[in-house]
Parts: C-alpha cells; sequence; structure tokens
C-alpha cells in the first residue's frame, strides 16, 4: 500500500513538473495574424451574377479562413474607376481586382486569351486549357510583367452577339454603327466597318438610350434583362462569336501574393475554383427564363446571325490574330497554346458533348 501511495504521488508530481516545464515555451500559434485584403472591381456593386459572384468570393474567403482573411470589397467607382482596378492592384495600393482580363488588352493582347477571344473556347475548353494545357502557367508569365498573379473565378459562357438598334442581315450592315464591345471581338468589328467603344457596364444603358452608341453586347438573357437594353433596342443577335466562354478573374498583387504561406495561396485558389463553377452554374439556370421573358412579355426580336455574316467574323478574326501573334514572343506563345487547345479539347467537344446533345434535343423535340 504505501509503495503504490508513492509512486502515485510520483507519477502526479512528474505531471506537474511537465506541465509547468511546458508553460516555460511559447505557445504555438493557433492563427496567423489576419491578412487584410482590399479587392477592387469593375463592376457595380449587387450586380447579378459578375457583381454578385465577386461579392460572394470574397465573403466565401472570409468564411473559409473564418475572419482571418479580411476581403474589403469595393464594387466600381467606389474606391476607384471599373478600368483603373488593374493600376490600382498592379501598384500595391490594392491586394486583388475581380475583372475581365480582356479590358487590358491595351498594355498586351495576350490578357484578352485569359478571358476570351474571337472563335475562342466553351467554359468547359477554356478550364480544360488553362487548368491541364499550358494556360495558367503562360497566364503567369503574362501577369509577372505586370506585378500581378491571375486566378480563374467565373464563367459566363457563350454570349449573345448583342442588341442592335436595326436588322443585321449582312455584314455591311455593320458598317458605321458606334458599337460597344470590348476585347479582341472589338477588333473583329473594326476589321468590318464598325467602331467599337469599350465602356464598362455601370455605362452602357445610359449611351444606349442617347444614341451614344448604336447597339452593345453584354452578357447574356439573365444579365442584359437586368440591364434593360430592351427599352432601346429590340433586336437580339445571336451567337456571339467574341465570347464563347467568357472566363472572369481574381488579380492578385505579386507582392501580396508571394508573402502569402503556401496553406493560404491554396485557400484564395479553392475560394476562386469555387466561383468559377457556381457562377457558370447560375448562368446556365437563369438565361432560359430570362430570355422567355425578354421575347414574350419585352417584345424583344431574336434573330441568328446568318452564315454570311459569322464568315465574315471568321475572316476578320483571322486579320487580328495575325496582329496579336506579331506583336511580341509571348503573345505569339499564347496565342499558339490556345489554337492547339482549341483543336485538341474541341476536337473532343465536338463528338461528346456537341453530338449528345444535338441527338437529344432532335430526340426530344427540343
Amino acid at each position: 500500500m504505501e509503495r503504490r501511495k508513492f509512486m502515485k504521488a510520483a507519477g502526479l508530481a512528474g505531471v506537474a513538473g511537465t506541465a509547468a516545464a511546458a508553460s516555460s515555451f511559447p505557445k504555438p500559434a493557433i492563427a496567423q495574424d489576419r491578412i487584410e485584403f482590399a479587392m477592387v472591381t469593375t463592376w457595380p456593386r449587387d450586380f447579378p451574377g459578375l457583381g454578385t459572384g465577386a461579392q460572394r468570393f470574397a465573403a466565401r474567403l472570409d468564411e473559409m479562413s473564418e475572419g482571418r482573411i479580411k476581403v474589403e470589397y469595393f464594387a466600381a467607382g467606389e474606391r476607384v474607376g471599373a478600368f483603373d482596378s488593374f493600376d490600382e492592384v498592379a501598384s500595391g495600393n490594392a491586394q486583388g481586382y475581380h475583372a475581365a482580363e480582356y479590358y487590358w488588352k491595351g498594355k498586351h493582347p495576350g490578357w484578352a486569351y485569359f478571358t476570351a477571344v474571337p472563335f475562342g473556347l466553351t467554359y468547359t475548353e477554356m478550364n480544360a486549357w488553362i487548368r491541364f494545357g499550358g494556360g495558367q502557367e503562360l497566364w503567369d508569365e503574362l501577369a509577372a510583367e505586370f506585378d500581378l498573379k491571375g486566378l480563374m473565378c467565373g464563367n459566363t459562357g457563350v454570349q449573345m452577339g448583342g442588341w442592335f438598334n436595326k436588322e443585321i442581315n449582312t455584314a455591311d450592315d455593320l458598317k458605321g454603327l458606334k458599337m460597344r464591345i470590348p476585347g479582341l471581338g472589338g477588333d473583329v468589328m473594326a476589321k468590318l466597318g464598325a467602331s467599337p467603344v469599350s465602356l464598362p457596364g455601370g455605362q452602357i444603358y445610359e449611351n444606349l438610350v442617347s444614341g451614344a452608341i448604336d447597339a452593345t453586347e453584354w452578357v447574356g438573357p439573365w444579365n442584359d434583362q437586368v440591364m434593360k437594353f430592351f427599352e432601346a433596342a429590340k433586336f437580339y443577335y445571336y451567337p456571339g462569336m467574341h465570347e464563347p466562354g467568357s472566363m472572369l478573374a481574381v488579380g492578385l498583387n505579386a507582392s501580396f501574393w508571394g508573402g502569402l504561406s503556401k496553406s493560404d495561396q491554396l485557400m484564395i485558389e479553392a475560394a476562386a475554383s469555387m466561383e468559377n463553377d457556381v457562377m457558370m452554374s447560375e448562368y446556365n439556370a437563369k438565361n432560359g427564363a430570362a430570355l422567355a421573358e425578354l421575347i414574350n412579355n419585352q417584345g424583344v426580336e431574336l434573330r441568328q446571325f446568318s452564315d454570311e455574316i459569322y464568315d465574315s467574323f471568321g475572316k476578320a478574326s483571322d486579320e487580328v490574330f495575325a496582329e496579336v501573334v506579331a506583336h511580341s514572343d509571348l503573345a505569339r506563345r499564347i496565342h499558339e497554346s490556345f489554337l492547339k487547345a482549341r483543336e485538341e479539347v474541341g476536337g473532343w467537344t465536338n463528338i461528346s458533348d456537341q453530338a449528345y446533345v444535338l441527338q437529344r434535343n432532335r430526340v426530344l423535340g427540343l
């Protein structure tokens, strides 16, 4: 009995001694310091899809990090103008932006490929190129020249061809039109005699109503109905050759990104990748009903571009791409990588998704 008492007392003393010794060492950090993340965007606040998707990404990142990565969200015009977002982040004044990368094509034409280019990649094809076809590596190389890092963070899918205040029956009908259309798609329209104008989303309606522009493309039925373009133009054309799978991006200041831990980088990548999928799902879910509303209740006339017009788009896009390739070695390599993905991934799409959908819809009469 005495021996057992001694052993018990010795054990308790040992535990106490260990606890006392442990208290003399620094405690491990439970969480890193809070990270402030100012994000500027090119979208109006609460704008369906584009704006709400960016806001959803910001809120999700806050939740995933349990408030440790705190994103302060600024819609277009709240901190800087929509098209000033790039410089705000590249300079380090803000940590990130949410935008369409083709807005920056004036700085380098390669940026356009990381949103959409004429006769380009659909949503699934874009994902394949970025993740497994060398697209991300080329994007990283381009972004590094401007002290940035880009991540996929949304997609709108195949966009509509646009709203016009007159019928477009031939390519000649495009001549002289003032049309809001950014990216390389705008360059294609210029080749066909139109005058492309680049405007942020929040300024399109007023310019269309006032007659400052004759036509505009934006996104698709869900967004376009909200913008009320039908009040100024009744002819709604499809499909858009200029944006077959428009990817949105989070652009991060390179120094900010490089200073994050690997786990924090992965957390931001995960939040962005999730939004990339969620946004596309939302557009697919809502575009059909919105189109029916536009046609049945707003008097919109849905028209399809003729083959002759599309052939003209194709010829003009070849001229535009030739100019891109001539810009620089990096522009050439981005274009060649894009072409490879369009041939290989697009070839598979042709005998998988596309072939199935055509047969399904034929059998069901859809």
